[in-house]
């Protein structure tokens, strides 16, 4: 979504965009890297911290080696799918897990594995989408999530919480099922739970290079224990999004969020522009 100048047929003199795309080549640092070349000031995370976010198995080792608490997981290449045995996950991660496609979002061929029987059409469903696969343990606890807005500086947003009527977070109860999860904003936790929660979103995003604004997700388990499920750098920005509304119950209107974001991308084009690629 271009801001632009001008009028005419064409689109005038961009001044920034503001990429709302979903998944493969919109989010994954492919359309930004493009938009650097053209040397266009575009919202939200750079080459480095896109492709990151988008893929899981990078996201996860990061998360894990900034010691951050994430669930256990296994990643599986295509090359190596005939070695994948359902006796050793099971061992490793035990039942339910979840196969998942290492690069896509939206819940997309994703798999709630309960039983054997599962195993071998959730690698087929999650090898439909990637040449490389996570699988995940299971974990028990609410879901919460927390916006980050910022560069230098990110701060977080007040946690909201989905409360989900299905087994997990799908597609289906995403995008179809009306009835398939409702949305708490801000979420009920104690004080406490709520700094840990944003001081954790923050460190998350520092972790994984990002820039402009991310959503971080997380479980929260009966003991309190705070575990990162995973980042999106291009959230949802509808004004019945998560993104946005977390901000509003923070304080931040839309509006004044887009500004925002916008002023973060043009910030950060001037900070590139000073630098030096060759003598």
């Amino acid at each position: 979504m271009p801001v632009v100048r001008g009028s005419g047929s064409g689109l005038g003199t961009i001044d920034v965009v503001f990429p709302v795309l979903h998944g493969p080549f919109g989010e994954d640092g492919t359309i930004q890297g493009l938009l650097k070349i053209a040397n266009i000031p575009f919202v939200g995370a750079g080459v480095l911290g896109s492709a990151v976010g988008m893929d899981k198995d990078v996201m996860k080792r990061l998360l894990r080696d900034a010691r951050i608490a994430i669930a256990r997981f296994l990643v599986f290449e295509r090359r190596k799918r005939n070695s994948i045995s359902f006796t050793q996950v099971k061992k490793s991660l035990g039942l339910p897990l979840f196969v998942k496609p290492a690069n896509l979002g939206s819940s997309v061929g994703i798999s709630r594995v309960v039983k054997r029987s599962e195993f071998a059409g959730a690698l087929r469903e999650a090898f439909r989408y990637d040449n490389k696969i996570i699988l995940e343990a299971a974990i028990r606890g609410r879901e919460i999530e927390c916006s980050v807005l910022g560069n230098d500086s990110p701060i977080a947003s007040l946690p909201g919480e989905i409360v989900v009527a299905r087994d997990f977070y799908s597609y289906d109860a995403k995008y179809i099922d009306d009835q398939g999860a409702r949305l708490e904003i801000p979420a009920r936790l104690p004080k406490k739970t709520i700094k840990e929660i944003q001081q954790t979103a923050v460190r998350a995003y520092r972790a994984l290079c990002c820039e402009g604004m991310a959503r971080v997700d997380f479980f929260l388990r009966p003991n309190g224990q705070v575990l990162v499920n995973e980042i999106n750098t291009i959230p949802g920005f509808t004004k019945i999004s998560m993104y946005p509304k977390m901000w509003q119950a923070s304080g931040l209107s839309y509006s004044r969020l887009i500004d925002r974001l916008i002023a973060l991308a043009l910030e950060r084009w001037r900070n590139e522009r000073r630098l030096e690629f060759s003598r």
